[in-house]
């Protein structure tokens, strides 16, 4: 039974991918720090269908205390694959807190890298983020696109230094290593404080909407089985080769302008929005926009979840789920 290791795994992709990974016959090992960015009780209550799992194991840490943390928490297992998706979160916030960013997403990234070097695992999947592309001109993003000035945000900034330290380790130490950059995923469990549960939230409780600039700015809205998908067939990418370096996009290939969300989001709920228009936050980006032709031809990536069915399954999670879920 091939095992894998994720970071991150009471997070909202964490916790999907974990629950797909065990379906597919893996045996999991999950860690978490559960970072204060938001409730605990959220990411407990994301770890409902998986602590009870015969082939999953959980450990509470902090990558950022090193590798005897991490030789404690797991003395006897060597995964196939690690799936790297823990992270601080958050483009707007990371310009108020740039140290704690660096902090956990580069130095922990470091750790997770040494353990991985001296415990002999050889397969990593990095989770990156469309964020590193900032707002270069060409559209969509290709990963080929040069990024030494692309980074607007101490968060964009720090994943593209995650990739720079992947590509350290498996020019050093033969690592193979799969970059993924997530194009914003949305869908049950989602964080509370991104763009489609803020404005379901706000909308059903009859509160204006918050539009950040003039409503032009566009997002390439990806659903969260769909990215999923794309990090099992990466995992499984990884387990047939014998070394390899490659870094993809898994989005959906199709911006949605904002105003365009509003009015789906509001469809999805039964409600009219009332627009509130603000200045750009620092760090956004204009137009996020992927590029899915490299993971459509190395993993068979096909991403086909609507918005429209996407939002309405959003809509029913967050009518099934307990207060503390929602805040």
């Amino acid at each position: 039974m091939p095992t894998v290791l994720v970071t991150g795994c009471a997070g909202f992709i964490g916790s999907h991918l974990c629950e797909r990974l065990l379906a597919d016959g893996f045996r999991v090992y999950g860690l978490d720090n559960f970072d204060p960015f938001y409730r605990r009780e959220t990411k407990e209550q994301n770890l409902t269908g998986l602590l009870g799992h015969p082939n999953f194991g959980f450990a509470e840490l902090d990558l950022r205390h090193g590798v005897e943390t991490l030789n404690a928490a797991f003395p006897d297992e060597t995964p196939d694959v690690v799936v790297h998706l823990a992270a601080k979160a958050g483009v707007g916030p990371s310009v108020n807190e740039p140290a704690a960013y660096l902090d956990n997403n580069v130095v922990g990234t470091t750790h997770l890298l040494e353990w991985m070097r001296l415990r002999g695992v050889q397969r990593l999947l990095f989770a990156s983020s469309s964020s590193v592309y900032g707002n270069t001109p060409r559209r969509p993003f290709r990963e080929d696109e040069p990024l030494l000035a692309s980074c607007i945000s101490p968060y964009a900034a720090s994943k593209l230094a995650g990739e720079q330290l992947t590509y350290t380790y498996h020019h050093l130490y033969q690592l193979s290593v799969l970059n993924a950059r997530f194009f914003t995923v949305y869908g049950p469990r989602q964080r509370p404080d991104l763009a489609i549960h803020k404005f379901i939230r706000l909308l059903r409780a009859g509160q204006p909407i918050p539009v950040f600039g003039d409503g032009t700015t566009a997002r390439d809205y990806t659903y969260v089985t769909d990215t999923v998908d794309g990090i099992v067939r990466g995992v499984r990418y990884l387990m047939a080769q014998a070394r390899v370096y490659e870094t993809i996009n898994l989005g959906n290939n199709r911006p949605i302008p904002l105003l365009e969300l509003v009015a789906a989001a509001g469809k999805a709920v039964g409600v009219t929005p009332e627009l509130q228009f603000q200045p750009m936050q620092a760090g956004d980006v204009e137009v996020t926009f992927a590029d899915i032709s490299k993971a459509q031809q190395l993993l068979g990536y096909n991403p086909a979840t609507s918005l429209e069915t996407g939002l309405q399954a959003f809509v029913h999670w967050l009518d099934a789920v307990p207060e503390p879920a929602q805040a």
